[in-house]
């Protein structure tokens, strides 16, 4: 019954998720100056699908394999994740905290674009990006609500335990490149 119901809780925030950027709310990118629309429509349905498989695996691996404080917490997992992905040279992701309390002082939005996409998450969205360039090429910055989903999450972050679930408490960060 308990699984049922986070899970109920996961797809709500997924389809919240999906709802917004069908509507178009949380876009600035379309104010840019952007060489190809179709390419930007294929980097934010693939950041879709990132955050859905991200999100889908911290509640997964916090549900089932994460039981007392010696288990490897899921945002760890996840960073190393992160790593790899950018280390072959796919994608970047970040974790970064949105409450003023991070759990790692690396988890601490740093770029223009971090700072003003974690005002949107904290005031309530659930998606921001913009584009950018960089030497030559177009990138999609793109940042997604990491809300409260798990009661078990306050084993490692007890600073959330008053924070209402479905709260953002943080954001995904991620670079992909339009082709």
């Amino acid at each position: 019954m308990r699984s049922r119901k986070l899970c109920s809780i996961l797809v709500a925030a997924i389809l919240m998720t999906g709802v917004c950027w069908m509507l178009g709310i949380g876009h600035a990118a379309d104010s840019a100056t952007i060489v190809n629309k179709d390419s930007l429509k294929r980097a934010r349905k693939t950041v879709r699908m990132l955050d859905d498989v991200h999100k889908t695996a911290v509640v997964l691996i916090t549900t089932h394999y994460v039981n007392d404080d010696d288990d490897l917490a899921a945002g760890t997992a996840a960073k190393a994740l992160f790593g790899a992905m950018k280390e072959k040279g796919w994608y970047e992701t970040k974790i970064l905290d949105v409450t003023g309390e991070p759990y790692e002082e690396t988890n601490v939005a740093k770029s223009d674009f971090e700072k003003k996409a974690a005002k949107e998450i904290k005031s309530g969205k659930v998606y921001y990006d913009e584009v950018t360039e960089e030497e030559g090429k177009q990138y999609l910055l793109a940042a997604t609500s990491i809300p409260v989903v798990l009661k078990k999450c306050i084993m490692c972050h007890p600073n959330y335990e008053d924070v209402k679930k479905g709260a953002a408490i943080g954001m995904l960060t991620y670079k992909l490149e339009l082709d």
